[in-house]
């Protein structure tokens, strides 16, 4: 039997088996019951800045060296 042929079949019966099963777990991960909360926050993250823009990151020094050696 050649390489082909063992793949072939691995692939027809239990790699099918294994992403069946994959697929199960994500669709009962993504509907567990805790889940409600995280998923409330990703669907609002890009309303977070709508009414100002968000604040400025803190630069640390070597930042502002080197922007001001662009300049």
């Amino acid at each position: 039997m050649s390489t082909y042929d063992t793949l072939r079949h691995f692939a027809d019966s239990w790699m099918l088996l294994v992403l069946v099963l994959v697929f199960l777990g994500v669709i009962v991960w993504a509907f567990r019951p805790g889940s409600r909360k995280d998923q409330d926050e990703a669907a609002t993250a890009i309303f977070r800045n709508e009414d100002s823009p968000a604040p400025d990151a803190p630069r640390d020094a070597a930042d502002a060296t080197e922007k001001e050696a662009k300049q």
